[in-house]
């Protein structure tokens, strides 16, 4: 091993953290670890802004003056993206598309109809584990939530009529979509916070910005270039069990990261624990996993990918990764043994994933 290597593996196993706890290595993997937090002043320079019921946040080296006029400007596209895919907003174009499908096609912009496509072959590949027409399962059980109850297995069945991908016509040539039938509609809850890194990401390199993570809600990561001499950027991951613990920090580099887990949204009834992610074709929450990771190519696969396999499952998530380029995972499933955590890496490799001992 190199001495930049052993430094490297050094500082990002934690030999070297705690003598260096205000570099922007080890500050930046904290602060991603713990939602409340910030890079250090100084040796990061960091942009935000709310949207998309979380915050966005593009993170850059140290640098010329013009770098955050580039970042800012391009931070701005979010609210954007927002705009045209939110459910929340009437007026947005989604909206108009879940309005006005089922009587008619409806031609979409260009980019979103990439999406929808993108959307639709996940879909397809994970046996709809990942189902971007989950909408009215989604809003059945938020009813039932604020109601302190169960869904019936009729309201569960009623609403699976109005899901499924093959609910929707795709027509390539004129970017346009239609609904089969009245009340199916597209949510891109479990895509659009990864689209919009995509998107922006992609401004910031078209400004000449090579080297920065972004982030959506912590959960959403796309990084580019290097940090620190570190060949990519630090970011923690939580401990399921324990979140304020530091579980592992992945080495970022050119690539996305998203994670998925119920230890926060969640809700309790008669001793039983319900998370928020729903297995679409049971109507019932999926309960197999604590937390998963995916690393993929982009935001948008990440995004979808990490909401599928806690629906999926290790097996199947395995053979999903075995059989996909860029794509790897740290799955989580509960413990077999008290407390002690054994996560399965799939597709990672041993330079890029850094676990950190057990106290």
């Amino acid at each position: 091993m190199t001495d930049n290597a052993a430094n490297r593996r050094d500082f990002l196993t934690g030999k070297a953290l705690r003598s260096n706890i205000e570099r922007a290595g080890d500050e930046l993997a904290d602060e991603i670890a713990a939602a409340d937090a910030i890079p250090s002043a100084g040796d990061t320079v960091r942009l935000a802004t709310r949207a998309m019921a979380c915050e966005f946040a593009i993170i850059m080296n140290p640098g010329p003056a013009d770098q955050v006029t580039k970042a800012s400007a391009a931070l701005d596209r979010v609210h954007e993206l927002e705009a045209q895919m939110t459910v929340y907003r009437d007026e947005s174009e989604l909206s108009q598309i879940n309005r006005r499908a089922a009587d008619e096609p409806v031609e979409v912009e260009a980019a979103l109809f990439e999406l929808l496509l993108q959307a639709r072959q996940i879909a397809v590949e994970t046996n709809e584990a990942f189902d971007p027409t989950a909408g009215p399962l989604i809003d059945l059980w938020r009813t039932c939530r604020q109601a302190v109850r169960l869904p019936t297995d009729d309201e569960i069945n009623e609403r699976q009529e109005l899901t499924g991908i093959d609910q929707i016509d795709f027509d390539e040539d004129l970017c346009a979509v239609s609904f089969r039938k009245p009340g199916v509609e597209l949510n891109l809850g479990g895509i659009g916070k990864g689209y919009a890194l995509d998107r922006v990401g992609q401004l910031l390199l078209d400004d000449g910005l090579d080297n920065w993570l972004f982030h959506g809600g912590n959960s959403s990561l796309l990084a580019r270039g290097n940090h620190n001499a570190l060949g990519g950027w630090p970011v923690g991951l939580r401990n399921p069990l324990f979140p304020k613990q530091r579980l592992a920090t992945v080495l970022l580099r050119d690539c996305a990261l998203s994670t998925s887990g119920t230890g926060v949204q969640h809700f309790r009834l008669e001793g039983e624990r319900y998370g928020h992610i729903l297995d679409p074709r049971s109507g019932w929450p999926a309960d197999g996993m604590l937390s998963v990771t995916v690393l993929a190519p982009t935001a948008a696969d990440a995004d979808a990918l990490s909401t599928a396999f806690f629906v999926m499952g290790v097996e199947s998530s395995q053979h999903y990764c075995d059989n996909r380029d860029g794509v790897g995972a740290i799955l989580i499933p509960p413990p077999r043994r008290g407390r002690t955590l054994e996560p399965i890496v799939c597709g990672i490799s041993e330079e890029a994933l850094f676990f950190t001992e057990t106290p």
